[in-house]
């Protein structure tokens, strides 16, 4: 049974689904802020000393994981699923919902954190979203993945995007009498819950590994407003599927692996009123 079957089977489910997370996204704010700053301060010792954190975003993007654990157990716990968490690291997603009345409805969550560029605040740095790798081409594949893909109703992003307050990585330490006047390394959150496909791009999202990447403008990425927003998820998917793998012929006569949406809408003979011109 391929993604779309199973999506439409349970079409009531994942748009109840949906719904929740989009709910849940929107109280974070009120749980891990005050007055917009991050209420994270550092590590405490068993000596009572607090050391602060970088804004290294690998630190940063563990540590809001660990924040938001807790919470994920309650919200899961109050929409009638369980919550599996990956059991290897480099495994996706982060987070399988699955439903308590009927273990075939699962939904696969990623939680995705990622700065404000300081240059141009209407952008994020982007992020990736899982790999186009085996267990996206293979659908019944249990290679780096909790469930094979085809096993999801649907997948989603729970994503955290934030300025940086400072570039400063040395680490300070400070008595916990001195708590309130720590300052928070991070501020200015915005929270997002969305289906991954419709914030993709067309560009690979991390250098020479098989990750999708995603969009970097902000308000689009808040409505869903990728590259594949009017073309669909089955495009979406094909279009990943056969990433770098395709080749076509250039206006030199030259022969290239297919690497953008213009290409691939050309080599399918599709309209180019599927592609999305914002993106």
């Amino acid at each position: 049974m391929g993604i779309e079957k199973l999506s439409a089977k349970y079409a009531t489910e994942k748009h109840a689904f949906q719904r929740y997370l989009t709910e849940f996204a929107e109280t974070l704010g009120q749980r891990i802020t005050l007055d917009g700053e991050w209420t994270i301060r550092g590590f405490v010792d068993i000596f009572k000393n607090i050391y602060t954190i970088s804004t290294d975003t690998k630190i940063i993007s563990k540590i809001l994981e660990l924040h938001l654990f807790p919470y994920f157990l309650d919200f899961a716990r109050g929409i009638g699923y369980t919550l599996e968490l990956a059991t290897h690291q480099n495994y996706y997603p982060d987070v399988t919902f699955i439903n308590s009345e009927n273990a075939e409805i699962k939904f696969a969550v990623d939680l995705k954190t990622t700065y404000i560029n300081e240059k141009r605040p209407d952008l994020c740095n982007g992020f990736t979203l899982g790999s186009h790798g085996e267990y996206f081409t293979n659908r019944e594949s249990s290679k780096n993945i909790q469930y094979p893909y085809n096993q999801y109703s649907a997948h989603f992003c729970l994503g955290i995007i934030y300025s940086r307050k400072s570039e400063n990585s040395e680490i300070e330490s400070y008595s916990l009498e001195e708590l309130p006047n720590i300052p928070s390394v991070i501020n200015n959150f915005k929270f997002f819950a969305i289906e991954k496909w419709r914030i993709a791009s067309d560009k690979s999202g991390s250098g020479n590994t098989a990750n999708i990447g995603s969009i970097k403008n902000i308000s689009d990425i808040a409505l869903g407003n990728g590259v594949f927003a009017k073309a669909g998820e089955e495009i979406f998917d094909d279009y990943w599927t056969n990433f770098g793998k395709i080749q076509i012929e250039t206006p030199t006569g030259q022969r290239k692996y297919l690497n953008s949406f213009d290409e691939y809408i050309v080599y399918r003979g599709l309209s180019a009123d599927i592609k999305n011109t914002k993106n």
